[in-house]
């Protein structure tokens, strides 16, 4: 059982190597980062703009149905 566990764990090594990781291994701080606090910026920013929209369209949409049933 020990040798099924330590197996996988050593092909998951393996695996993890061959991938490609958002930052620069040789960068050092923040900086290592610039990619992946990049793409989280774009993602927080898309999803307040789309967040915005949903609440505006809503919001528009709330007050003419409410019109529109006031009026009978």
């Amino acid at each position: 059982m020990f040798r099924k566990i330590k197996n996988f764990f050593s092909e998951v090594k393996v695996e993890l190597q061959k991938a490609s990781w958002p930052w620069e291994p040789k960068e050092k701080g923040i900086r290592r980062y610039k990619e992946l606090t990049d793409s989280t910026m774009v993602v927080i920013i898309a999803m307040l703009l789309l967040g915005g929209y949903v609440a505006l369209f809503d919001f528009v949409l709330v007050n003419f149905v409410h019109f529109f049933t006031r009026l009978h």
